[in-house]
């Protein structure tokens, strides 16, 4: 009888959405239910009705805090990989070590398509999808239109999202950390810190975004 109830329920929601536009539902990125698109005020999380995902949690400037946040995760990028990443000391040799020459460890023999892996998924990758955000961002965020080719950018950041990996990377340093810890004397150099914030911000950064509402707004604000 549940069952039977819950079936009616759907298939009436579902005619009653078949003779809107398009343009006016949106489908969920979970469960792909078709829900009515209508405004979410500051502050509301609209949830999915059918797995109760949530669809859109506008945030009052939201926008401006995104644009910061990318300009700063840019700049510890830039300090992460120039910076002493760890100093190790055994035997009376210390030896220091940056990103980019962690990077570099690889870049002999069979090893080196390893090394453009490495740079790509910690380094180039993040400062691409950073830089696409401010590009389709930044205009919007300063109350102009968007970017000539702000949609594509944005696409371009959500799709390298997944590749990304700077947090991956911390995660794998602290376990090396632990692991060397009982062979050598380790010192933590400042690029080290700057990465840990740097997976920090942009993690804030994720959180304060609502992608359908960047998306919306990408529309609203396209060039006449």
């Amino acid at each position: 009888m549940t069952h039977a109830t819950e079936q009616m329920s759907t298939t009436d929601r579902r005619d009653s959405l078949a003779g809107l536009d398009p343009s006016q539902l949106i489908a969920c990125p979970t469960c792909d239910a078709l829900q009515v698109d209508r405004p979410v005020p500051a502050g509301v999380r609209a949830r999915c009705h059918r797995c109760g995902t949530i669809l859109m949690a506008p945030r009052e400037g939201a926008m401006t805090r995104i644009v910061m946040l990318a300009a700063t995760a840019l700049v510890l990028m830039v300090a992460a990989v120039f910076f002493p990443f760890l100093e190790l000391s055994a035997g009376g040799m210390v030896r220091q070590s940056s990103l980019l020459d962690a990077v570099l460890a690889f870049s002999s023999g069979l090893l080196l398509p390893l090394t453009f892996v490495v740079a790509a998924l910690i380094i180039v990758l993040p400062v691409v999808r950073l830089a696409s955000i401010l590009y389709a961002l930044a205009p919007m965020a300063l109350g102009w239109h968007r970017a000539r080719h702000g949609v594509a950018a944005f696409r371009l950041a959500q799709a390298l999202r997944p590749w990304a990996m700077a947090e991956i990377f911390i995660v794998g340093v602290a376990v090396a950390l632990v692991k060397v810890a009982g062979l050598a004397r380790l010192g933590i150099g400042p690029a080290f810190w700057t990465f840990a914030a740097l997976v920090l911000v942009t993690v804030l950064n994720d959180n304060y975004m609502c992608r359908l509402t960047v998306w919306k707004t990408l529309e609203e604000r396209r060039r006449p």
